[in-house]
């Protein structure tokens, strides 16, 4: 159905969705407050800057057709007290930025198809009453952080695939529950059995009698006040306060007997478990490779630049980076004799779920003119990447990958890559188009970039080429920094890109930037690589990890300011062929970022003065954050992300300021 038919007033570029009464919208003077569209048959998918409309309070575009499959946009309004997207077509994970709208008081997800597990991002909601997840296929066991929904009365859980126990659930103020249809175990806690409203069929309750309490139990306020008495210590406790030693009854001394050997039942099963226990699949965000946006999407502020979350918003307790290595060795654990086994420990995973086209090693060879070194485009650190020319007149990229790169050298760990690439979708990386695993061959099939890469744009250009403008250089370095918060911030666990340079940042024809070499850092090996004589000399090597060899997030971030330097000054991070003094880039120029002068004689000779003054100062302001030598005071890429678009806001502004002087 064709939105535009129903949606009264709207417009697809530009007008004043307040003063034109645009259906479905509420306004307190300029400002909107409420977005309500149910119902309407509406298509497409939302939006990826949904975040600038901190004046939104109602969000609710609930059964309609939207999302066909991609994911609920990360970046969503923060201020909402009401966000219904029930009924639609959306798939992957909920979004983490839910637990960031600390004013949420009605979440309704239900009757869309997400997926994975919950993450524990529920901590902050407390003014949370009714929460809909219903008719999912979501997964997992109910985390922890239910349990601080303070205000929550009405939870709606059923049709899904949850496991393990509900007794999160039962200090809440619930007054109506449905837990129906999942895969619950263990027993329903005796305070969700007075609830009017529990519908719990459909499970795997125990049928056995609930566990009684543990024998331990806290000494009552009577005795904690009489200093007399000690707490656990006196057997002298008996309700009358006559009772000696000797009245201990047959019965107390069978129950502690009982007791003891539940404990070293359960002890020994966990033992065996432990010891059966496999690393289990990462968890990635998906969304669809289609950005389209509802027409809301380009409401006045929204038109400018797709911005981020706001710095408070978006800011994420650190994640543990993804490892496809195997867990570090535990030295003080039992060993089976299987585990002296020289059988590498690899996963296997089923090459069917991975939703990317699949190609012949024939049909690349056609496209590449069988990798002929006149297609050859660029060589990096997994192997070397050629055009490819196909017959339908698509041109992609396709990287070969070096056996070598691979932990195992196995066809399962290039599987696997693919698996865990495949899941990364954001409009600033490079995306994923297919694969080739055959005849030992391991392929990667990428869209291709006309523009090549940032560091060829900046350091090997001719003297004919033009060089790229101030603006240009603000929104590559924006649309780079969105990347990476994608990377650490939203997906779960965080990613690191361990690789971060000019050279794996890739233009297209509108110079928007997409990171390329995402889901990599696996096959990074901390020590040796960071270590390395090409690596150590290439300006990009953080001081932690010239000392540690291990690369974290705020690793990347400091490579990021290491970028953002070359976009300011066109200078490579390191250049032998300059003076000792000014070889390292970072070294020469970070004492001179904040001296406004000494900053005019570091710009890049190419822009030719054409750059606002303010900018570069803010711009350089962001670089100093970005490579300080402490890792613990560089900010996440979420910050970042928020300076880079007050930079570009302010910019806006003045020129919008400068062209109404010349008007007048």
């Amino acid at each position: 159905m064709n939105s535009s038919s129903v949606l009264t007033n709207w417009v697809a570029t530009g007008g004043d969705p307040c003063g034109q009464s645009w259906r479905g919208i509420e306004c307190t003077g300029s400002a909107v407050t409420a977005i309500k569209l149910p119902n309407l048959g509406l298509s497409g998918t939302l939006g990826y800057n949904l975040q600038t409309m901190t004046s939104l309070t109602i969000f609710d575009v609930s059964n309609n057709s939207i999302g066909s499959g991609s994911q609920i946009p990360y970046n969503l309004p923060p201020n909402l007290q009401t966000l219904n997207l029930g009924g639609n077509q959306f798939s992957g994970s909920v979004p983490y930025s839910i637990s960031q709208m600390a004013a949420l008081k009605n979440l309704n997800l239900a009757h869309n198809q997400l997926q994975g597990n919950l993450t524990d991002m529920f901590g902050g909601l407390g003014n949370l009453t009714t929460m809909d997840l219903s008719f999912n296929q979501l997964t997992g066991d109910i985390p922890e952080s239910f349990s601080n929904l303070s205000s929550l009365t009405t939870l709606n859980l059923e049709n899904n695939q949850f496991t393990g126990h509900i007794d999160d659930l039962a200090n809440l103020p619930l007054q109506n529950l449905n837990v129906a249809n999942n895969h619950f175990t263990g027993w329903i806690p005796d305070q969700l059995k007075r609830i009017n409203s529990l519908q719990t069929d459909g499970n795997s309750w125990s049928s056995t009698p609930a566990p009684p309490p543990p024998p331990y139990h806290p000494p009552s306020p009577s005795q904690k006040s009489n200093p007399g008495q000690h707490s656990g210590g006196s057997i002298n406790s008996s309700g009358s306060g006559g009772g000696n030693n000797s009245s201990i009854s047959a019965g107390a001394i069978v129950g502690i007997v009982a007791s003891v050997l539940v404990i070293a039942g359960i002890l020994a099963f966990f033992l065996v478990r432990w010891k059966s226990h496999k690393p289990s699949r990462v968890q990635f965000p998906k969304n669809d490779q289609s950005f389209v946006t509802l027409p809301f999407d380009d409401a006045k502020e929204v038109k400018k630049i797709q911005t981020s979350s706001s710095a408070e918003a978006r800011t994420l307790p650190p994640s543990a980076p993804l490892s496809l290595k195997p867990p570090p060795i535990d030295r003080h654990k039992s060993f089976d004799k299987d585990d002296f086994s020289d059988k590498p420990n690899v996963k296997k995973v089923n090459s069917s779920a991975i939703k990317t086209a699949i190609y012949s090693v024939a049909d690349l060879q056609i496209a590449t003119d069988s990798f002929s070194i006149y297609n050859l485009v660029g060589e990096g650190s997994f192997g070397r990447v050629y055009k490819a020319h196909f017959g339908d007149g698509k041109v992609l990229a396709v990287k070969k990958i070096n056996s070598s790169s691979l932990p195992n050298q196995s066809s399962d760990d290039f599987i696997e890559l693919v698996s865990d690439i495949s899941r990364l979708h954001h409009p600033n990386l490079s995306e994923l188009v297919g694969y080739c695993s055959e005849h030992g061959q391991h392929l990667l099939v990428y869209e291709f970039y006309k523009n090549g890469s940032l560091h060829d744009l900046l350091h090997l250009s001719d003297e004919d080429s033009k060089p790229l403008s101030w603006n240009a250089r603000v929104k590559v370095a924006l649309g780079t920094a969105r990347g990476l918060e994608y990377l650490h911030e939203v997906c779960s666990p965080s990613l690191v890109h361990k690789n971060f340079k000019s050279s794996n940042i890739l233009l297209d024809m509108e110079l928007n930037p997409h990171l390329s070499d995402c889901g990599f850092e696996s096959l990074i090996p901390d020590v040796e690589f960071q270590a390395s004589e090409e690596n150590m000399a290439s300006g990009y090597n953080p001081p932690e990890v010239a000392m540690s060899g291990q690369y974290t997030l705020k690793s990347d971030v400091y490579n990021f300011g290491v970028v953002m330097l070359e976009l300011l000054t066109g200078r490579k991070p390191f250049d032998s062929s300059r003076t000792r003094a000014e070889q390292s880039l970072v070294r020469w120029a970070t004492p001179q970022l904040h001296d406004i002068d000494a900053l005019d004689r570091m710009v890049d000779p190419g822009l030719k003065g054409l750059y606002p003054a303010k900018s570069l100062s803010r711009f350089a302001d962001v670089i100093a954050l970005c490579v300080q030598p402490e890792p613990e005071f560089r900010p996440p890429m979420s910050e970042v992300v928020q300076a880079l678009v007050r930079l570009v806001r302010r910019a806006n502004s003045s020129k919008q300021m400068d062209e109404q002087e010349d008007y007048v």
